[in-house]
């Protein structure tokens, strides 16, 4: 585990790292930076059309560079775990292409230099909320939660879900229902994406001593949480349509896709043993990705194509 006396360390005596382009923007976690900026789009967007071009384009990239920042400094304190474990021993740290220091520093720049860039651009709200954002992932769970509770990823999950109150009040200046209610739906759809991977990853988990649910409370205890929190999801991703930011073709995807999560997520929680039991959470932790990634695309899709109505039966 990382140390007080080697925290600012750097990883190797080397003055220079021999790293590319290509590992700086390995450290910036590239397909959850995807994540991070789709979602802002959609926070940004889904009731505010009238929203000017160059101001989305400034508040998404320092978004996005401020989403990149809290994985490089993800990346730098996880060093130690990472080398470890198999699904991330080839990162650039662990693997010897940057050195700690140099992946700090980076992470360091881009968090101040997003966050001033946005306060500048949009507004100190705005801003605010993307420094907390950053904080909160990289100190409150990268440094305490993720090696001292089985429940980092459920209270962890915060910093993942609010870009697209970010960028709700980069363009608006506050804070609306439907972001709320977006941030909802991620807060509750981190656990049972991630917990299903544990459950497949538990042994990589186990090696580094990050205190993953199934390794804590039993696998069973985790299907049967994901189980629950799958129940608490899929009627909350139904809200947009409810509270009219959704369509009609929101609602019949929503609902579609939400029987899947739950026909799933009840596969994970009834299959325990042998090979089915890792398939099945393997299937849950891949349609949860497609689940998230339908309910935004169509809710993005009707802003642009101006089909945002409420279905009648939901006033």
């Amino acid at each position: 585990m990382t140390s007080i006396t080697d925290t600012f360390a750097p990883a190797t005596d080397a003055r220079y790292s021999p790293g590319e382009v290509g590992d700086f923007v390995a450290l910036l976690k590239p397909r959850v930076m995807f994540l991070v900026v789709f979602t802002a789009l959609v926070g940004m967007t889904v009731v505010h059309n009238a929203v000017s071009p160059v101001i989305a384009a400034i508040a998404l990239l320092c978004i996005a560079v401020g989403g990149g920042a809290s994985g490089a400094l993800n990346m730098w304190w996880d060093r130690d775990i990472d080398a470890v474990m198999t699904r991330t021993a080839r990162r650039p740290i662990p693997a010897g292409r940057v050195e700690a220091g140099e992946a700090l520093a980076f992470g360091l720049t881009l968090s101040v230099g997003s966050v001033i860039v946005l306060g500048l651009a949009t507004n100190w709200l705005a801003a605010a909320l993307l420094a907390f954002t950053i904080f909160f992932y990289a100190v409150i769970y990268s440094m305490w939660l993720k090696r001292s509770t089985p429940q980092n990823i459920v209270i962890g999950g915060a910093a993942g879900a609010l870009p697209p109150m970010v960028a709700d009040a980069a363009v608006t200046g506050t804070l609306g229902i439907e972001s709320l209610v977006l941030f909802a739906i991620i807060f509750l759809w981190t656990p049972p994406h991630f917990w299903a991977l544990a459950l497949v990853k538990s042994g990589d988990y186990a090696r580094a001593g990050v205190p993953m649910l199934p390794n804590v409370a039993g696998p069973d205890a985790t299907r049967l949480q994901i189980w629950l929190y799958t129940l608490v999801l899929v009627p909350v991703g139904v809200l947009p349509a409810v509270l009219g930011f959704g369509g009609a073709a929101y609602a019949v995807v929503s609902v579609v896709s939400g029987l899947g999560m739950l026909a799933l997520a009840w596969r994970v929680y009834r299959v325990r043993t042998g090979d089915a039991a890792m398939k099945s959470a393997q299937q849950l932790f891949g349609f949860s990705i497609l689940y998230l990634f339908l309910l935004f695309a169509v809710l993005l899709a009707e802003s642009a194509l101006g089909l945002r109505l409420a279905l009648p039966v939901l006033g």
